[in-house]
């Protein structure tokens, strides 16, 4: 009843099925872990937002990568901005999260001699990418800065590329290490992505709104989905061989009832065909009345005297 399941057809589609199952769990696990990385993140941004401020020089170093436990920490910074070594970090969007400009890179120089990079927000692009856009001048002299504690950049862990042959002052990714080339000076892992400014200074880029940790995203549902539909695979493989018994069932009842039907016709085997009649006939008894001889045969038969003894029969 089931060798049907040994056709190629049904082979095929049970390989796949049988594929199909571990995949989407494991992609369900995978939706899983990133919701479990994003509830852990939220909770780390939470906290670090909620930590009272510290100096940077506590949490990050010249050549050192900001510990994940202090990113977002609110950190601050006393020195003189270094605008000479100002720098644009291409395609980045504003708090409306849909135009397009730079972020501003400008250097904070510590009375120690060591630099920080303080990213003082947003500007819009301009029409010219070529060139250097017009950037709102840093607050002259000695400032404060207050600020979120960010890693820096890496393709790794930004997605972003980093593209060569840029224009002057351009980059594509914030890093510490590599404006460390241009500044001669030592510089502190990471940045500060500026809050506050003492004193703030006019026309001040657009800040960086603080950081979205309400959400967990869609990845719980989607891990759910995941495993319903692995689930699903087996279910509707029963249902399919169920069916599948189902309609060869019918086609045999239907084939059935094709030769029983095919069965009620005459048999010529049985003699009840047009002439079993005639022949049923010529072997019965003559009927009473009627002559057996010659001439009676002959009246039976429809003969050559049959009318004579009819018109005889009616006179009587």
């Amino acid at each position: 009843m089931y060798r049907f399941l040994l056709s190629r057809q049904w082979v095929i589609l049970t390989l796949v099925g049988l594929v199909l199952i571990p995949v989407m769990i494991r992609l369900g696990f995978w939706q899983l872990h990133r919701h479990e990385h994003r509830v852990a993140q939220n909770e780390l941004i939470a906290k670090s937002l909620a930590a009272p401020a510290v100096p940077v020089d506590r949490l990050t170093s010249p050549g050192r990568t900001v510990a994940h436990d202090d990113m977002w920490r609110t950190v601050t910074a006393k020195g003189r901005y270094d605008t000479r070594h100002e720098v644009v970090v291409r395609q980045r969007t504003a708090a409306d999260e849909q135009s397009i400009g730079y972020y501003v890179i400008t250097p904070l120089v510590m009375d120690d001699g060591r630099a920080v990079l303080v990213n003082r927000g947003w500007i819009p692009a301009g029409n010219d990418l070529t060139r250097f856009p017009k950037v709102p001048a840093a607050p002259s002299g000695g400032v404060t800065v207050t600020g979120r504690l960010k890693a820096d950049e890496t393709t790794g862990n930004s997605g972003i590329k980093d593209k060569p042959g840029l224009p002057a002052r351009q980059v594509m990714l914030i890093n510490s290490e590599r404006q460390a080339k241009s500044l001669s000076r030592p510089v502190l892992g990471g940045y500060i992505e500026l809050t506050r400014s003492s004193p703030k200074g006019a026309g001040q880029p657009e800040p960086v709104p603080a950081p979205d940790h309400s959400g967990i995203g869609p990845h719980m549902a989607y891990a759910i989905q995941w495993w319903l539909f692995s689930a699903g695979v087996p279910i509707g493989w029963v249902i399919l061989v169920r069916r599948e018994l189902k309609d060869r069932a019918a086609a045999r009842a239907a084939e059935a009832e094709a030769e029983a039907g095919s069965g009620d016709g005459p048999d010529p085997k049985s003699g009840a065909g047009p002439d079993a009649g005639r022949d049923a006939g010529s072997d019965t008894e003559p009927e009473a009345g009627q002559d057996a001889g010659p001439g009676g045969a002959s009246q039976a038969r429809g003969g050559p005297g049959a009318q004579p003894a009819r018109a005889g029969a009616e006179a009587e």
